[in-house]
């Protein structure tokens, strides 16, 4: 018996009858985020403490108020947005009114994974609410203590003949996605990502698939390494390392490792303390799988700082990689844990071979006091200037969350990349 039949045909019976259409049901139920957001916010903190030993600050900082950025963001764009688009005629169109107007897809999958439980939830929920779609919510079975709220709580301030959250794993889940859906949203790893496109594929369903990556950061010679390392390690370690837009590895001279370390070690220290172990800002891998995974790349390359772990806690200390060699696994797969290797180039050519050799990353970072630092993905280059360079990096992973910058929310990778706020109108 399928589980998901009736809840699914009493959304699209919803969906059906006009009642997402409006800019009003649209906003309430955009201001009912916003309340969840506020009436529940200790009791979100608490629960991602429990899945991932966040701090109340991170908390804040990487998941509630993002999301409720978003909500307000978008209450005060609605109707804006609701609008018809006039747009210029030609000769043919003469005698027309031509103009653009936004529909709503439908019904919409959200597949949501572990490491941003909340703000991944919500920021795509945000832009299907606003758009008028019907909305069935896949929280990840991962990070339970948020699922929890997300499933019991949530839904007390939407429109539930509209909107449904479904729990389970990848066989719930993969019942869920054999349904017909307008949309698909899914945010993971690459292998499940190719499992949702098949499925959506059998029924021509669009879909954005945001998924991660080895993400390169280069550093050039005449860099001041503190600086580097100050804002390489805060990305580097938030959240654990558990973070698709984090720098993967480091690409660097063998001059500018022998500087790097050492300031990346004064880093560590001022931002964990001495024992890292001990500190409140210090969080934790989701689960058994993923720490046995991590302890099993801490034999690559020359352990230069950290390398301790502890089991019971699921603790694997800040650590940096030396002496790494492209062909191990820790440069074989996206890392997702507070590990970071440096690799030692000659020169920048190099580095840019290096890069390309490999799968188009998610991110790619540059430190360079230089004019223009042309990095060369594939299929196009990129130029890095001074201005660029700092304001991108200064504040590393909040570009991802920058309303005001497109490249980060419609990517030019063919695979990843997060859907602009628009794509659901």
């Amino acid at each position: 018996m399928d589980s998901f039949e009736d809840k699914l045909q009493q959304l699209r019976e919803a969906f059906n009858a006009g009642r997402t259409r409006s800019a009003e049901f649209r906003a309430a139920q955009l201001q009912g985020l916003s309340h969840f957001l506020r009436d529940n916010k200790q009791q979100l903190q608490e629960a991602l403490a429990q899945d991932l030993h966040k701090s109340a600050f991170e908390s804040e900082v990487s998941e509630i108020a993002i999301s409720q950025a978003e909500v307000d963001l978008a209450l005060r764009n609605l109707r804006s947005w609701m609008k018809d688009e006039k747009v210029s005629k030609n000769l043919a169109t003469q005698l027309d009114s031509a103009f653009i107007r936004k529909e709503p897809f439908g019904l919409v999958l959200i597949i949501v994974p572990w490491n941003y439980p909340l703000n991944l939830t919500l920021v795509p929920l945000v832009g299907a609410i606003a758009a008028g779609n019907c909305v069935v919510l896949k929280p990840s079975e991962i990070s339970k203590a948020t699922e929890k709220i997300l499933a019991e709580v949530l839904p007390r301030y939407l429109d539930q003949s509209c909107f449904a959250v479904v729990l389970g794993g990848p066989q719930e889940t993969g019942q869920l996605l054999e349904h017909r859906f307008d949309y698909i949203f899914f945010t993971g790893n690459t292998y499940v990502g190719k499992i949702v496109m098949a499925a959506a594929a059998k029924h021509l369903t669009p879909i954005t698939l945001e998924l991660g990556g080895k993400n390169p950061c280069y550093v050039d010679d005449n860099c001041d390494p503190q600086t580097v390392a100050n804002r390489v390690a805060w990305f580097r370690y938030f959240n654990a390392g558990q973070t698709c837009v984090a720098p993967d590895y480091v690409l660097c001279s063998q001059e500018m490792q022998e500087r790097l370390v050492p300031a990346l070690q004064n880093a560590i220290t001022r931002f964990y303390g001495d024992n890292p172990q001990t500190s409140p800002n210090l969080g934790r891998i989701i689960n058994q799988k993923h720490f046995e995974r991590l302890q099993g790349l801490l034999g690559c390359g020359r352990v230069a700082i950290g390398g301790q772990s502890d089991e019971g806690e699921r603790y694997i200390a800040p650590t940096v990689l030396v002496d790494v060699q492209e062909t191990e696994p820790v440069m074989q797969e996206e890392i997702f844990g507070p590990i970071l290797p440096l690799v030692t180039v000659t020169n920048l050519d190099e580095a840019i071979e290096f890069i390309n050799r490999r799968e188009k990353p998610l991110a790619l970072y540059a430190f360079s006091k230089r004019s223009q630092v042309p990095l060369s993905l594939p299929g196009h280059q990129t130029g890095v200037g001074p201005d660029q360079q700092w304001g991108l990096l200064r504040e590393r992973w909040l570009h991802a969350h920058d309303p005001v910058q497109p490249s980060f929310w419609r990517s030019g990778n063919q695979r990843d990349g997060q859907v602009p706020r628009q794509v659901l109108l």
